[in-house]
């Protein structure tokens, strides 16, 4: 697709990889421009159902670039808020392979992905405050997925923490030996394409909005939604092939 980001489609899921190893992944407006780019045109393939997000080794993203951002502070202002909206609003699960070390930027863009897997050598840190400046963009996805006392800590201290830990404060679904994680972020492909295209949309709206609703609108909401989706002909069809234990036509291999 690009010089800083690869875009590698294989049957129903496609790769982004950022592609800038010698910046660490850096986010520059450059790659910003491309990485949009590239989650529009992978959300806008009907061929494409799920979307893998991870770096070019040694690192997944080491958060904004510096470099660019001295010299030219509002570069690209919209750019990154933009994108961390896309893949939290996907309606097709975008799942975070975490190849190497994430750092203040990068940290949210693990945290906007439905799923994260890392590898368990990877190392996180929230390094803003080091510098002068403030994880505000990222801690949008950031406090939706991390444990409180765990965002303070971090966000205030700066300090790194390994994948273990990330795992038990939210921020990722699970870390494993760095041979294992295509395995791992296979499975979990393969897991999300059994699920309907309609059904996993509907079920990303769910995890948006069901929480932070009032109760009783949420639960009117969440009945409206739940009847829509039994009255749907995707539904009616998985309920059918259930009945008949047959795989739903969207679980058989293309």
């Amino acid at each position: 697709m690009s010089d800083l980001v690869r875009y590698e489609p294989a049957g129903e899921v496609t790769t982004v990889t950022l592609d800038s190893p010698a910046s660490r992944n850096a986010l520059s407006s450059a790659l910003l421009t491309q990485l949009r780019e590239a989650l529009a045109d992978a959300l806008g393939d009907p061929g494409c159902r799920v979307v893998v997000l991870t770096g070019a080794d040694p690192a997944f993203c080491s958060g904004a670039d510096l470099k660019e951002s001295r010299t030219s502070p509002a570069a690209a202002p919209e750019l990154f808020p933009q994108i961390l909206q896309l893949i939290w609003d996907s309606h097709k699960p975008v799942v975070c392979r975490v190849n190497g070390s994430a750092r203040a930027g990068g940290i949210g863009l693990v945290a906007a992905c439905d799923i994260a897997v890392a590898s368990q050598s990877a190392t996180f840190g929230f390094s803003e405050v080091r510098i002068g400046a403030t994880p505000a963009i990222i801690a949008v996805p950031c406090l939706r997925r991390m444990e409180p006392r765990a965002a303070a800590e971090y966000f205030l201290t700066g300090e790194t923490f390994d994948a273990q830990r990330a795992t038990e404060i939210g921020l990722l679904t699970g870390a494993v030996p760095k041979i294992q994680l295509d395995e791992e972020i296979a499975r979990y492909t393969d897991l999300l394409l059994r699920g309907a295209p309609g059904a996993l949309a509907a079920t990303k709206r769910v995890l948006r909005e069901a929480g932070a609703l009032p109760v009783a609108t949420g639960l009117a909401r969440m009945a409206e939604l739940s009847a829509a989706r039994f009255a749907s002909e995707e539904c009616r069809h998985g309920m059918a092939a259930f009945a008949e234990k047959r795989a739903p036509d969207w679980a058989v291999p293309h």
